[in-house]
């Protein structure tokens, strides 16, 4: 029993050392699992991480790249808010641009008098956005096309903050001076133009008097195109013109002047129309006030923006076609306002100055821009100044003398 009870004793013991080492071999298989487990996971989390990272780049890219695109659309709408203003009121950019191309690609000479207003509209293009020939030529076509774009859409917004700040102003200033009952009402149009005695007198061609209602209606109603081939009552001096010289003050009317100060410098600035210029420099002021005391910066005004100091005649006629329509009935703009031409009215205004008939012609057409500099900006002399007499002024003969005595105690023994 004793060798059998061995024997017993002997296997048990195999046994249970068989069952102990199989027992760690699947715990160290276990622990091998487990660690080959938490590599993987931590591999993956770290592939994750790292995809993560890549798209945060990417989206901050896109981020980026949107927010520059922005910032050009937006910097090209701005710019192009001058467009309208003094370059031309009708005329695509796009027509422009064409028809100077096709100037330079045309040997042939002879313009008509439609392609030269286009040439020099494209002219006047290039001095208000000196950048955009250069810029044009250097892009793609299809970021030129965005740039026509965004140039144009600021151009016809800047047009319609204008025709909303005239509609208003215009009420106001023709309720001040003539107090017409009833007055002209600030937000319904639709009781101006003929059908209101005071927007009808200042509608009226200046040819015909207001005050003959037979007159008017005779002529106004036998032939509709006298209203296109004759000049407003409201661009004349004191609203009534000469039919001996009609010339006599043309674009002198005090409504032309308020609405040509209120859109280029500020509506304050309209409140002051009298006298001849001899006031202050008002880009000198604004430029001075580009901080006030407080140290808030100062808004610029649309000349100074566009960096304008001089009237120009696209620009009187951009301002005489915007107060033709804030005084008439119609509600939305448009180039045709039943039988009266806007284009035509403008083209008009702008062959006035641009196309004088003589040397005399011209002098007095110099005279009148200079004019209306003086009422708009200021007299401003610092142009007339030699530079003999500058260099005697005392600020620069001071420093001219500072530096004379500096020398001479330099050279001294």
């Amino acid at each position: 029993m004793s060798q059998v009870e061995g024997s017993m004793s002997l296997i048990e013991d195999q046994q249970d050392e068989g069952s102990t080492s199989h027992a760690e071999d699947q715990q160290d298989g276990g622990n091998i699992q487990s660690q080959q487990s938490q590599a993987v996971a931590a591999h993956l989390q770290g592939l994750h991480r790292r995809k993560i990272a890549q798209l945060e780049e990417k989206l901050e890219a896109l981020e980026s790249g949107r927010a520059v695109k922005e910032r050009q659309k937006n910097w090209y709408a701005a710019k192009g808010r001058a467009i309208r203003r003094v370059v031309a009121l009708f005329d695509s950019i796009e027509d422009l641009v064409a028809e100077n191309d096709r100037r330079y690609d045309d040997d042939d000479q002879d313009t008509s008098v439609d392609q030269d207003r286009l040439q020099i509209g494209y002219t006047t293009l290039t001095k208000t956005l000196p950048w955009f020939h250069k810029r044009g030529s250097e892009i793609e076509y299809d970021e030129y096309s965005h740039m026509l774009k965004m140039l144009q859409q600021g151009a016809d917004g800047a047009r319609g903050d204008d025709t909303s700040k005239l509609k208003s102003l215009v009420s106001e200033w023709v309720n001040r001076e003539f107090k017409p009952l009833p007055p002209v009402d600030h937000d319904d149009k639709h009781l101006r133009g003929f059908a209101h005695d005071v927007c009808g007198k200042l509608l009226c061609p200046a040819e015909l008097d207001w005050d003959n209602p037979e007159q008017v209606v005779h002529s106004l109603s036998r032939d509709t195109t006298l209203i296109n081939l004759s000049f407003p009552a409201f661009l004349y001096d004191k609203y009534t013109s000469n039919p001996n010289d009609l010339e006599e003050g043309l674009f002198k009317g005090k409504l032309l002047i308020q609405a040509y100060k209120a859109v280029f410098t500020s509506p304050s600035s309209a409140k002051d129309v009298e006298g001849d210029g001899d006031g202050a420099d008002v880009i000198s002021n604004n430029r001075r006030a580009k901080k006030s005391l407080s140290g808030i910066k100062v808004k610029k005004h649309v000349a100074q923006i566009i960096h304008m100091d001089k009237v120009t005649p696209r620009s009187i006629a951009y301002i005489a076609c915007q107060v033709r329509f804030a005084l008439s009935s119609v509600t939305s703009w448009r180039s045709m306002d039943g039988d009266f031409d806007y284009l035509q009215f403008w083209r008009s205004i702008v062959d006035f100055f641009k196309r004088a008939p003589g040397r005399e012609a011209n002098h007095r057409i110099e005279r009148l821009l200079e004019w209306w500099t003086r009422k708009v900006f200021g007299r401003n002399r610092r142009g007339e100044l030699s530079d003999a007499a500058k260099a005697n002024m005392s600020v620069n003969a001071l420093a001219r003398q500072r530096e004379q005595r500096d020398d001479a105690a330099f050279d001294s023994p």
